[in-house]
This record gives structure tokens, C-alpha cells and sequence, in this order.
């Protein structure tokens, strides 16, 4: 009688397992769809950065409540007013740079961490600022629990950069600024990328593309863009 029971047990685990495993796993499947369906399928192609969009658990870094939207491709609330950027448009900026695993990455503007977390799945350190002090020490609680160990955090005024840790290969701005800020472009290495929403005329911004040549900076609009404004302590 206790055999069969020990049978029954078995085959009552066992055929459980399937549930079980969609359940800890529905986030990664969701993952994967988001990748396929809103990256992939809009023209995004970078390997590395389709891999770190793949491994980045995006349901961590929303307000609580939130998570079971994280995969969808829209901006979601991280708390104090501020937001997360929609799927799509942390991939394609990340592309953008053209990220090397050697990469030095400066990013204006944490938040929750996310698209430092993406960088740091991709490049060898990424130096990020935040303004809102509460939401810097939530990120790099978050990092440390998640072992992005090559992302360094900072609580203060992105305008101004990171000049200890300069020159960057590559910068990466998450707010609309006025225009861009000079002491960005100074830290930004000869032949670096910087991708930067910038506004417009009649509440247009757009994500300007900007190459550091020897004697002189190329840049261009690429897509319009809807970013929180970029707050610079005088």
C-alpha cells in the first residue's frame, strides 16, 4: 500500500513538473517574445545587444505591481515621478553605440538601473548617474543583487558627467535635454558615440545620434523619441 502511494506521489510530481516549470519560467518566454516580436521584428540585429535584452530580468525593474506588463513594449512608472523606457528604445540606443565588449559606457540618468543592466551584459564597465537619490540607492541595491558587478553608480548632477572615470567609448543619456551638454561631449572619446534625446519645436524630441570625430562632432536625428526632461542642477 505504501509503494503504491509512493507511486501515486511520484506521478503526481512528476506530472506537475510542466506547470511548474512554465511558472518559473514565464518571465524568460516572455523574454524571448519580446525580443522577437518588438526588437528583432523592428530591425534591431546586434547579437550582443539581442542577448542582453534577452537575459535581463525587465519585470525587477518596475514599480511594484507592474510586473506582469514589464514585456510589453511601453514605458512603465519606476517610482518618484520618473519611468522606464519602453523595450524597443533601450535595445535600439544600446545598438546605436555600437557596444564592444572592451567598452568603457557612460549612461546620464539610472533610474531603475535597467539599461544599465542591459549595458552591462555587453560591455567591460558602465558608469551611470542619477539625480533622484532614492532611486540611485534602489539601482545599485538592485545591481548588487543581481551581481552586475562592472556597474558603478552615482547619485548627482548628470550634466556635468563622470570625469574621473573619462574618456567614455560611448554615452548614453535616458532624458530630453535642451541641447547637448558640453561636458558630456569633453568626456566622450575621440571617435565615441553619444546617443542623446534632445527637444524640439512644439514638444518634439528627438534621439540625436552624435560621433566624435578629431576636429569636429557629427550628429544627427535619428527617430522622435518621448523622454522625461533631463533636470540639471545650476
Amino acid at each position: 500500500m505504501v509503494a503504491v502511494l509512493n507511486l501515486m506521489v511520484f506521478w503526481g510530481i512528476f506530472f506537475l513538473l510542466p506547470e511548474l516549470f512554465v511558472q518559473g519560467d514565464q518571465y524568460e518566454l516572455k523574454r524571448k517574445q519580446m525580443v522577437k516580436q518588438q526588437i528583432e521584428a523592428r530591425g534591431v540585429s546586434d547579437q550582443l545587444v539581442l542577448d542582453a535584452m534577452r537575459s535581463v530580468p525587465r519585470h525587477l525593474f518596475v514599480a511594484a505591481g507592474y510586473e506582469d506588463f514589464a514585456y510589453l513594449d511601453r514605458p512603465l512608472p519606476i517610482g518618484y515621478g520618473q519611468t522606464i523606457s519602453q523595450p524597443y528604445i533601450v535595445a535600439y540606443m544600446t545598438e546605436l553605440i555600437r557596444p564592444e565588449p572592451s567598452f568603457k559606457v557612460l549612461e546620464i540618468g539610472t533610474g531603475s538601473g535597467y539599461q544599465a543592466a542591459v549595458l552591462a551584459g555587453i560591455v567591460d564597465k558602465v558608469y551611470t548617474i542619477e539625480l533622484v537619490d532614492a532611486l540611485a540607492k534602489q539601482a545599485t541595491g538592485l545591481l548588487e543583487k543581481l551581481n552586475y558587478n562592472n556597474v558603478q553608480v552615482k547619485s548627482g548632477d548628470g550634466y556635468v558627467g563622470w570625469i574621473e572615470h573619462a574618456p567614455y567609448d560611448a554615452i548614453i543619456v535616458t532624458a530630453a535635454a535642451d541641447s547637448v551638454p558640453p561636458p558630456l561631449l569633453e568626456q566622450l572619446k575621440i571617435g565615441g558615440r553619444m546617443v542623446i534625446p534632445v527637444k524640439g519645436g512644439h514638444d518634439y524630441q528627438y534621439l540625436q545620434l552624435l560621433e566624435k570625430k578629431e576636429n569636429r562632432v557629427v550628429s544627427r536625428n535619428v527617430i522622435p523619441v518621448r523622454f522625461v526632461p533631463f533636470i540639471h542642477k545650476d
